[in-house]
């Protein structure tokens, strides 16, 4: 495990940030990605060095295919290799559908949707070297069900997981696992971007059925499960973790 190296993509905060330190706790070596919150990246970087743990911090929009080759050229050459690929990065334009423009969509799909299709390309030409690998994405229930103001996210988080799913099938042959996690309301800053956010957050506190909200560090041990060995036949699936909310009208 000693040599092992992640990617987590946006992982200056949140989820990705909670993932990146778990990551680095398990023995691998992070490359810390940020598109805009450098300070906030540095301090990512910051607590996996003090684990023991080599942090390549490397800023890029991975709506922006040409930045994402450049983002792997530099992992090569620090590390020769790629063994994890958090696909966690995301933006959004949270209007209603009526008001939506093309450069929102645009904006969303890139971020949220094309950088899947082109990180999984990129990792899989450095995993395929070192027999094989593990990509988990992150998605949201407004894949699956209307949530308001949120069509571009919601659209752009279906396209993940059902990219998940060619994805699985593709690459299993070099022998990369491809998943998905798909979390509740999360009290996160990205959060804090939604018109509705208390609505939301006093739903989930209310009506999850295991009668607490989702927290974090539960979306990371279902990504700690994923990139194990113990969920190796799991291929192709979007893992929801939402205390069963969803199940709920």
């Amino acid at each position: 495990m000693s040599n092992k190296v992640a990617l987590v993509t946006g992982s200056s905060k949140g989820v990705g940030k909670a993932a990146a330190i778990a990551l680095a706790r398990k023995g691998y070596d992070i490359v810390v990605n940020y598109a805009r919150s450098k300070t906030a990246a540095l301090e990512t970087v910051e607590e996996i060095e003090k684990l023991g743990r080599k942090a390549l911090l490397i800023k890029a929009n991975v709506g922006d295919v040409a930045k994402i080759k450049t983002m792997f050229q530099q992992i090569d050459e620090e590390f020769g290799r790629l063994d994890v690929l958090i696909n966690n990065a995301a933006s959004g334009v949270l209007r209603p559908v009526m008001e939506l423009e093309e450069s929102h969509w645009d904006w969303t799909m890139n971020i949220n949707s094309k950088a899947l299709l082109f990180c999984a390309q990129e990792a899989a030409k450095l995993m395929e070297r070192n027999g094989g690998g593990k990509i988990v994405s992150l998605s949201s229930l407004g894949s699956i069900r209307y949530l308001e103001n949120y069509t571009t996210v919601g659209v752009s988080k279906a396209a993940v997981e059902s990219l998940t799913r060619y994805l699985a099938v593709e690459l299993s042959a070099r022998n990369i696992i491809v998943n998905a996690v798909s979390g509740g309301a999360i009290d996160t800053d990205a959060l804090k971007h939604f018109p509705n956010r208390e609505e939301l957050l006093e739903d989930a506190r209310k009506n999850t059925p295991a009668g607490r909200m989702v927290e974090i560090d539960d979306l990371v041990k279902t990504i700690l499960f994923l990139i194990s060995d113990d969920a190796s036949m799991i291929r192709g699936q979007t893992i929801i973790v939402d205390g069963g909310r969803s199940i709920l009208v």
